[in-house]
């Protein structure tokens, strides 16, 4: 089996810093200056390794340096190199790698998020398989893995194939841009983020009025993204960017659009609740547009001080499908319970599944697999 590998090496860097995605040389060059650290290689090489540990016959081919031949040494393996990028690398680079690549391979892999994604389409259309690594900031995409691991889950059994949206926010909005072919494997890849309509305050009174029973005077909430939460601050007089995640002390906005560093100094030594709502459609609590609700985060408030708001509809849009965590920490998303309370209003919770990323490990006989 041939792989095809190509790594957006910046991809991701502003997540945790609290930027709203990693595109262009001025945002990179901001959330390197707040401290940034580029993980798209890490994580690229975690599928790799378990790609590895699944198909003895595997071949990885790819891009030079940082693009992916680093992440395919880091693990284990012995890439064949063929394409070079200068550096600093760009979106020309990711679109030229992946042309190269496209007609020698059965599958194409590559690390990145929604911006990747485009041009990943704009160099192969239909032509090759692909399958998305995460490692981007928002990730509306159908094309991506729920987690790199499963990432190299799928690559190794290489089943038949769909048509998954490739989108993508312009000017604040959410475009369709076109389809990649990806693999049919629902309970790893994830799905297209659903925009939801219009939350109002009227809507969400019941949860925020659950809500801040939970708290005891003097404790910090903190209000990761979403239009749910932003109406749940609305309820108390507060206004929040729906975009970003929020600090709140009583009816006081403590800290407005926070990265991980500076919301760890907040919620260290003191008593912090977060309130985090699910991406619509996809499912996702962690690891979609709010890495600034890092592990080291998650772990300074604890996992039982983690409270999931969703109106009613938005539970029955997921279809049954699981809530999903990806927080770049295996030990600390095997940590997460196999069902979370959700508050869906006053005096109103439902239990609800989560996938523990880990759990329940793809398999396939060798008959099914396609090569």
């Amino acid at each position: 089996m041939r792989v095809g590998l190509v790594v957006n090496p910046v991809a991701g860097v502003g997540g945790r810093v609290g930027l709203k995605g990693s595109d262009g040389a001025e945002v990179q060059a901001r959330a390197f200056a707040l401290g940034a650290v580029p993980r798209a290689a890490e994580r690229a090489a975690v599928a790799l390794s378990e790609l590895a540990a699944r198909r003895r016959d595997v071949a990885v081919l790819t891009v030079a340096g940082a693009m992916g031949e680093e992440a395919a040494r880091a693990a284990g393996l012995a890439p064949e190199v063929v394409f070079s990028a200068g550096e600093p690398t760009s979106a020309a680079d990711t679109v030229a790698a992946a042309r190269a690549l496209a007609s020698r391979v059965d599958l194409l892999l590559f690390a990145g998020g929604d911006g990747t994604a485009r041009d990943v389409l704009e160099a192969v259309g239909d032509a090759v398989p692909v399958l998305g690594i995460p490692t981007g900031v928002k990730m509306h995409s159908a094309v991506f893995a729920v987690n790199p691991r499963a990432a190299g889950e799928v690559a190794a059994i290489a089943t038949r194939v769909r048509d998954a949206e490739v989108v993508d926010r312009v000017d604040g909005s959410p475009r369709l841009f076109g389809y990649l072919r990806v693999p049919d494997v629902p309970a790893r890849v994830q799905q297209r983020k659903i925009g939801g309509s219009s939350v109002t305050p009227d809507a969400v009174s019941g949860i925020a009025t659950e809500l801040r029973a939970l708290l005891s005077p003097g404790d910090l909430l903190v209000l990761g993204p979403g239009t749910t939460t932003r109406a749940v601050a609305a309820v108390w007089g507060l206004e929040v960017p729906v975009l970003g995640v929020n600090v709140i002390e009583g009816d006081e906005i403590v800290a407005s659009d926070v990265g991980a560093d500076r919301l760890l100094d907040l919620v260290s030594g003191r008593p912090a609740h977060i309130a985090l709502t699910p991406i619509g459609g996809q499912g996702f609590l962690l690891g979609r547009g709010n890495q600034q609700l890092s592990p080291e985060v998650l772990r300074a408030v604890g996992l039982e001080r983690l409270h999931v708001v969703a109106t009613e509809a938005k539970v029955v849009a997921l279809g049954g499908r699981p809530l999903l965590v990806d927080t770049g920490d295996d030990v600390l998303d095997q940590a997460f319970p196999r069902y979370v309370r959700v508050i869906t209003g006053w005096r109103r919770t439902i239990l609800y599944p989560l996938s523990n990323p880990l759990s329940n490990p793809l398999s396939c006989s060798l008959s099914e697999r396609q090569s």
